[in-house]
Formats: C-alpha cells, structure tokens, sequence
C-alpha cells in the first residue's frame, strides 16, 4: 500500500529521489532529464566518479556520494569502464562546479546528459548514507525534471513496482555482443593506453558477465593475451578457442540468477582442470560453482578504501569495492578455502581450490586503490598459465 510523502516539494527542486516507503527527498536535477527506478546504495570513494559510474556492476543502482565534491575535475573518454554507461544516476552534496583539470574534456553534467544519467545535487547524503546503513539499501525512483513538474503517483507506484536485485539476472543484459579479442594495455599520462602486447604471451579467455576494461589491462600488463568472450558462452566455445586459463568477470545482479547458466560452464571447466580466476561477481560464480552459497548483504560494500586482510600472510590491503553480494564462508567445500576477509565486517573477499588452479577475489585489484596492493593478483594468475595455449 502507498505511503504519502514525508514532505511537499520546496519552491525550486527540480530533482527528487523517491524511496518506495514514500519518503521524498528534494533537491535539484542535473544531467539527464527522466525517471529511473533502482537501488540506492552509497560509494565511500574520493576520487573515481567516471570511473564508478561506468561500472558495469553499477547496472540497476542509484548512486549516492559520500564525497560532496563531485563533477569537479569534469569528464574525459579516458576514465571510463565501459562503451555504454549502466548506473541509473547519482545523487550529490554540492552542486557541480566548471572543471578544474587540464585532463577535462566536458562538463561532468554535460557528461551525464550524453549519457543518460540523471543527478541530483543538494541532497543530505550523511543522512542519506545513514538511512541506508541502518535500513539497508532501499528501492527507489531518480528523477529529474526542469520544470519542476513531478507525477507523484505514478513515481511512486514505479518505486514500489521495481522487483529490487534479488533474484535479478543482470549480467545478461550488460555483457558484450559476441566474441572479441581485447585490444589495449596501461595507461601513461599524455599517451593514453599502450597496445596490447606481442610475443608468446599465455592465452586468457575472460567471460564478460559485465567487465571493467581495466581488468583487461590489467591481465595485459600482467602478460597475457585476452579473448573476451559474452556471458552465456557455452564450455565447448569457450575450449574451442584454446585457452591457458579463464577468467571471470566482475558484473551486476544476483550470483544466484546469474549462476543458472554460468555455474555449469564453470564447473566443466573446473573438471577439465582449466586455471581460473575469478573477481566480484565471477568471485561469487566460482564459489557457487563449488558448492556455496551467496548471500544478499544488508548495505553492501562501495568504496576505495576498504581493508582486507590476507589469511595466509596476514597482509592487509587497502582495496577496492562494489558488491551487494557475497559468499558465505561456512558453506565451502573441504576442497575450497578462504583465503581473504574484509576488516569492516569478517565477510569474505576471497577463495581457492586446493586441488586445481582457481581462486577469486570479492574486490577489484585493478582499481589500485592502494595503488599496488592488489595486483599480485594478476600476475600470481597469469604467471601460473603455460604457453603456447592448447586446452583440450
């Protein structure tokens, strides 16, 4: 049943984020003009705005800033993750101000409008932020109009109709459209990015469950050669193309709906002995595989700042995350262990066979938000795959 708003619209918003209990909360609209309906969840990260919103993980959430100063260094085509943007839109502190980066190739609101994603600024995200800590993420409705003019009604039955991402396969709808090798290596300031490599490099095929580019920079800089290939990739094409080892990729959504039709692929790879590295959600796909479970978490992790601790050696890492799902540890096989935990809240941030090559990570080691902490990784992956391929 409808629950009337908390509050009447103030003289001048032009933007509304519209929670499905009702509750509204006023501000003004920038960027795109519309209404999406999504999660809300909250990002703890300083820097990395372009980088976030092109995330495809981000697909079917709203995003609130803890950060108030956001759109201040403007937009560029060299910040992003994907060719198309997947978060429903942003909601800020501040207005956006003019660029102040040399880097700066368009104004972050323009940026946004381009792109399709609706902002909302003026908003109190401490007491947003803390809303969903307490209550968890809530569904919601983003909404910008320049006239001011809002359907009430129909926003909110658009709230309280969206299904939430339990039980939501969203992979399938922000993977790529068909098989393709990756081009591409580091980037270098006034250069942009190197090639992709030459020589005998090991083969990695990465399935694309809704990948970061930079992951495959990433496995580039580490020495492979990448083949990318899209979510519902059959095990036999995926063996056809001769890989070293496979790599799972990050994305959006529920493991659980995800895993309907990856988790078979993954386990016939798992008893062809392919190496396999998984992270974020292709973290959870290979826990799945094994025989765990996921779980959807009360808040969930967003942010660049976020301390893992490794168990065998007792490192800790200033990670990277996003994630409204994880494992949980105490369904794993004997055959699997956990090798990772998160400092805020014990939950698990990674995986490994004991008797095959494949293990995972819950965070993203190609954000480098340590700068350097993380990308072992990649190289403990791609160093352990022979060369030339030939997977049978």
């Amino acid at each position: 049943m409808a629950h009337a708003t908390t509050s009447a619209q103030p003289q001048g918003a032009t933007g509304l984020l519209l929670l499905a209990d009702g509750t509204a909360i006023w501000g003004r609209g920038f960027g795109a003009a519309g209404a999406k309906a999504g999660e809300v969840c909250f990002n703890t990260s300083i820097t990395g705005y372009q980088e976030i919103l092109t995330d495809p993980s981000y697909a079917g959430q709203i995003i609130t800033f803890t950060f108030p100063h956001i759109g201040n260094v403007g937009a560029n085509a060299e910040d992003i993750e994907a060719d198309v943007p997947r978060a429903l839109g942003c909601i800020v502190r501040e207005d956006v101000t003019n660029p102040s980066s040399f880097r700066s190739a368009q104004h972050f609101t323009q940026w946004l409008e381009a792109n399709g994603q609706i902002g909302i600024s003026g908003i109190d995200t401490r007491a947003l932020t803390r809303r969903i800590r307490e209550a968890g993420a809530p569904n919601a409705v983003i909404a910008h109009a320049p006239d001011g003019v809002f359907d009430m009604p129909a926003l909110l039955a658009q709230a309280q109709g969206w299904a939430g991402l339990e039980g939501m396969d969203l992979a399938i709808e922000v993977t790529g459209a068909g098989t393709r090798d990756w081009q591409g290596g580091i980037w270098t300031l006034g250069q942009g990015y190197a090639g992709a490599g030459e020589g005998d490099r090991p083969h990695v095929v990465a399935i694309d469950y809704g990948a970061k580019h930079n992951i495959f920079r990433s496995l580039v800089q580490a020495g492979a050669r990448v083949t990318i290939v899209p979510a519902q990739t059959p095990v036999d094409a995926i063996t056809a193309l001769q890989p070293d080892g496979v790599f799972l990729s990050n994305g959006p959504g529920d493991p659980a709906a995800t895993g309907v039709y990856a988790v078979p692929v993954i386990q016939a790879l798992l008893e062809r002995d392919v190496p396999i590295f998984g992270i974020c959600l292709g973290h959870q796909l290979l826990g799945l595989a094994a025989g765990a479970r996921t779980m959807k978490m009360h808040q969930g992790h967003r942010g660049a700042n976020h301390p893992v601790k490794r168990l065998e050696t007792g490192v800790v890492e200033i990670t990277s995350m996003n994630h409204g799902f994880a494992v949980d540890a105490a369904t794993l096989p004997a055959n699997v262990i956990e090798t990772h935990v998160s400092l805020f809240d014990g939950s698990n941030c990674g995986i490994a066979f004991t008797d095959r090559q494949a293990f995972g990570v819950q965070y993203h080691p190609e954000a480098s938000p340590g700068p350097q902490d993380s990308f072992y990784l990649f190289e403990k992956f791609v160093g352990g795959l022979k060369s030339p391929a030939g997977v049978a």
